[in-house]
């Protein structure tokens, strides 16, 4: 052990004497470690939460990439000729999970009391329900065949307690095509909840063959082909990898060129919106560990002015500056080092009774989830530890210059 680490380790474990004075600035300092790692800890849990579960809606809803007719518009759709080749060569890129058709029917749902305006999302027996399963607050998901037309539908829990709905009812639902109103009666299976207000007031999922009658479609026909990556981190790659293959292609029917879209270029302002959050989460880290750097750097001249006594006597014997300067450091260190596992131990009890208990809840029409969302990875948790760390071991160093200006002679007599 060296001699500035021993000497650190005696003041800091002396219980009485000129460690008594310094008490107040001793825990002063702690605290704005802790609760300055605590606030940062939370920041980077709730904006990385935040934007993963408004992100894994979006996608959930819409997948991570979207195939159409480039001319088709919200009033008038335009078929896509489901291309089984193409499909399978989508479904081969390195970045690509699965593909699948869908087509999106506005329509409205009606009881003897009231209606509601519903988009119906038609899907075929190859569609991925992870995310409307995950979902489910009641029955299951539509049972969709390939040679028959299903009756079920999917709504959302928003829907059945507007109209008054339940599980197993049948409703009717009514479809504006060429000037006529359609009616297709349908059978409720299963009651989902997502807590994204925009989506779920809106979306209902049923079999894409309703869809494809309704407009007198062929069975080979849909309204665009969702492409989903691995995971959002391989968007970019899949965007780039399906493009190849989408980007100079025509419809096999109707001659048209295909338009391919990302979740990020469907929902512009949403993402603009998620990306504002890195802004804030910089500038909160930014002043936590301000206020964090200069309560440690306060206490630490408290420490050394209660000190100075023993600076002298050091100096007396010998000692450089450094050395001096040294063993202050390591002293605050030690106090970093005990702010820092009280403030880990505060964020991530915190971040525990939030993400399983949601004891702090959000308006979802504003936020578009009802509580608020916490995901922190390791190395995330292990960044800010180290970050906050070596940052308070460098804004350490300025202050303990002081030293340097105190005279042996006159700080024997200090008090």
């Amino acid at each position: 052990m060296n001699f500035e680490l021993f000497i650190a380790k005696r003041i800091a474990n002396q219980k009485n004497g000129e460690q008594e004075e310094t008490k107040p600035a001793v825990r002063i300092a702690i605290g704005g470690i802790a609760i300055g790692l605590m606030v940062m800890i939370l920041a980077v849990a709730i904006s990385v939460g935040f934007k993963s579960e408004v992100r894994n809606k979006l996608i959930g809803f819409g997948s991570h990439i979207q195939v159409s007719v480039a001319q088709a518009t919200d009033t008038d759709i335009t078929p896509l000729t489901i291309d089984s080749a193409l499909c399978a060569e989508l479904t081969e890129c390195e970045a690509v999970a699965h593909v699948q058709p869908t087509a999106n029917q506005p329509g409205i749902i009606k009881t003897d009391d009231n209606f509601t305006g519903i988009l119906l999302k038609g899907v075929g027996n190859d569609y991925n329900w992870q995310f409307f399963e995950k979902s489910l607050i009641e029955g299951r998901v539509p049972g969709i065949c390939a040679d028959s037309i299903s009756k079920d539908i999917l709504i959302s829990k928003r829907m059945a307690e507007q109209l008054q709905l339940h599980l197993d009812e049948k409703i009717r639902t009514y479809y504006i095509i060429d000037g006529k109103v359609r009616v297709r009666p349908l059978n409720i299976c299963g009651i989902y909840y997502t807590g994204f207000s925009d989506y779920d007031k809106m979306i209902a999922v049923a079999d894409i063959k309703i869809v494809q009658k309704l407009n007198g479609w062929k069975d080979n026909q849909c309204g665009n082909i969702e492409i989903q990556a691995n995971n959002y981190e391989e968007l970019d790659a899949a965007d780039e990898q399906s493009f190849s293959l989408t980007g100079n292609r025509l419809d096999e029917t109707n001659g048209l060129p295909l338009m391919q879209k990302n979740i990020r270029e469907i929902n512009p302002q949403i993402f603009s919106w998620l990306d504002m959050l890195d802004m804030n989460v910089v500038i909160i880290l930014t002043l936590m560990m301000l206020v964090a750097g200069f309560t440690i750097i306060s206490g630490l001249l408290i420490i050394i002015l209660g000190h100075t006594n023993m600076i002298g006597i050091l100096k007396s014997l010998g000692a450089h500056n450094w050395s001096i300067r040294k063993i202050f450091i390591y002293q605050t260190l030690f106090l970093v080092g005990k702010g820092m596992i009280f403030g880990n131990i505060i964020a991530i009890a915190i971040c525990f009774i939030q993400s399983h208990f949601h004891v702090i809840t959000l308006d979802p029409e504003v936020y578009y989830v009802d509580a608020v969302p916490i995901s922190i990875s390791i190395a995330s948790w292990l960044l800010i530890n180290i970050g906050v760390f070596f940052v308070s071991a460098l804004m350490l160093i300025a202050p303990t210059y002081i030293i340097t200006h105190i005279s042996p002679a006159e700080s024997v007599k200090f008090e």
